[in-house]
C-alpha cells in the first residue's frame, strides 16, 4: 500500500526535479479514484484522498439522501442516513470511509504507473518551457537521426527534440548521426505529441545569430546588422552600420587576416558572404549592394521605388551575377527595384548593339515574419556567380 516511503519519494522528486508535488498528488488521486471505481463499480460515487502530512490514503464513497432509493450505488434512504447521523435531511450527501484493505495492491500498481507517466509529462513540460525561451536563438545540437531527408536533433541540456526539414537545411550540406551542429530555433509549435521545435540552418536568422556569436562588436551592439539577403548555400549579403565613428563595421567582421569572416563562412558550409556598408543615401546603398561589381551611376524613382544602375560593359555579368543572383540579392537587401544597364547603352548610336538589360525587384512576402521571411521569397536553385 502507499506508505510513508512513497510520500518521501514525492518530496525528493519535488526537490530534485522541481516537480510540483500538489499537482502530482492531484493527478494521483484522480487515477486512484478511477482504479477504485473499476474495481468496485463505475456507478459508485467515490474519491480517493491522499494526505502527505499524515502519509495516509483514505477512500470515501458518497450517497445522496432520498425518500425512495432507486440507485443503491449513489442513493441512501433518509432512515438509513439518520442511523449514521441524526441531522441528515433529504438532499444531503453522506460520505462514508471505505476500507482500503482489498485495494492495496491495485493502489500500489496504479500509483507506480501514474508516477512514471506524470514524471515524463512534467519533465517534457519543463523542458518545453525552458526551450520556449530559446526561440530566435542559436543552439548547439547533436544529430539524433535522419529520416527521409529530415534531420532530428537533440537540444543540448534537455530531452526535447528539434526537427530540421529539408527546406531548412543548407543545400549541399551533409549530416551524420552524432554530429554536433549549430541551429537557429525558427519556431516552437504545440502539437498533440507536445511542443514541436522547428530548427533551421537556411534561415537568415541563422546568419544573423552566427554573426552575433563570432563578432563581439555585433554582440555588444556597437556594430548593427541592418538587413540580410541570402541564397542558402550559395551567397549572402549582409548590410552593416555603426553610429560610432571610431569603429569600422566591415573591418570588425573581417577580423585580423580574415579570421572572423572565415569562421563564419566555414559555419555556413562555404557560402560566400558580401559585407555591405549601409548608407542612408539610397544611391550609395544600392551601389554598394551590387558589390563586387563596380557601379558608375545610380538613378532612383522614389514614387516607383525603382532604380537604374549603370555599370561598365565588362562588369555587366558581374553586377547581374549568375542567373541574376547578385542583382536579385541586392534588391532584397535594399528594398529597391533594380534595373542594371551597361555603360554602352547610354552612349547612343544605331550601329552599336545594346547589351541585355536586366531588372529585379522584391516579391511579396509569403508569411508574416518580415525579418525571417526574406529567405523564403522564391525557391532558389541557382549556384553562385563564380
Amino acid at each position: 500500500m502507499i506508505n510513508k516511503d512513497f510520500f518521501q519519494a514525492l518530496e525528493d522528486l519535488e526537490t530534485e526535479k522541481k516537480i510540483n508535488k500538489e499537482k502530482f498528488i492531484e493527478a494521483l488521486e484522480y487515477a486512484l479514484t478511477s482504479a477504485y471505481k473499476k474495481m468496485y463499480g463505475e456507478a459508485k460515487s467515490a474519491s480517493v484522498k491522499l494526505s502527505p502530512e499524515k502519509s495516509t490514503i483514505r477512500i470515501f464513497s458518497y450517497k445522496t439522501v432520498v425518500d425512495e432509493v432507486t440507485d443503491p450505488d449513489k442513493e441512501i434512504s433518509l432512515q438509513e442516513a439518520r442511523l449514521i447521523k441524526k441531522s441528515y435531511k433529504l438532499g444531503d450527501e453522506v460520505a462514508t470511509e471505505e476500507s482500503t484493505k482489498d485495494f492495496g495492491r491495485i493502489a500500489a500498481q496504479t500509483a507506480k504507473q501514474v508516477v512514471m507517466q506524470r514524471l515524463k509529462e512534467m519533465e517534457r513540460e519543463m523542458a518545453a518551457s525552458e526551450i520556449s525561451e530559446k526561440e530566435d536563438e542559436l543552439l548547439t545540437t547533436i544529430v539524433k537521426r535522419i529520416d527521409n531527408g529530415t534531420v532530428y536533433v537533440q537540444i543540448s541540456g534537455s530531452h526535447v527534440e528539434g526537427i530540421m526539414l529539408p527546406t531548412d537545411q543548407i543545400p549541399g550540406e551533409k549530416y551524420e548521426v552524432g554530429q554536433r551542429i549549430k541551429v537557429y530555433v525558427k519556431r516552437i509549435k504545440d502539437s498533440f505529441r507536445g511542443p514541436q521545435i522547428q530548427v533551421t540552418r537556411s534561415n537568415i536568422g541563422f546568419v544573423r545569430k552566427v554573426f552575433e556569436l563570432e563578432i563581439p562588436e555585433i554582440a555588444s551592439g556597437d556594430v548593427k546588422i541592418k538587413n540580410i539577403a541570402r541564397d542558402p548555400g550559395s551567397r549572402s549579403k549582409v548590410a552593416l552600420y555603426t553610429e560610432k565613428p571610431n569603429i569600422d563595421p566591415i573591418g570588425s567582421c573581417v577580423g585580423n587576416h580574415g579570421i572572423r569572416i572565415n569562421t563564419i563562412v566555414s559555419e555556413l558550409n562555404g557560402e560566400k558572404v558580401d559585407l555591405i556598408l549601409y548608407s542612408e543615401d539610397p544611391l550609395e546603398y544600392i551601389a554598394r549592394a551590387l558589390s563586387p561589381a563596380k557601379v558608375l551611376s545610380v538613378e532612383t524613382n522614389e514614387s516607383l521605388n525603382a532604380s537604374r544602375v549603370i555599370v561598365p560593359d565588362d562588369k555587366l555579368s558581374l553586377a547581374i551575377g549568375k542567373n541574376g543572383q547578385n542583382v536579385r540579392l541586392a534588391a532584397r537587401l535594399t528594398g529597391w527595384k533594380i534595373e542594371v544597364k551597361p555603360e554602352s547603352s547610354t552612349l547612343g548610336g544605331a550601329e552599336k548593339q545594346e547589351p541585355k538589360e536586366v531588372e529585379y525587384e522584391l516579391t511579396e512576402l509569403e508569411d508574416e515574419e518580415s525579418f525571417e521571411s526574406f529567405d523564403d521569397l522564391d525557391e532558389i536553385k541557382e549556384e553562385g556567380d563564380e
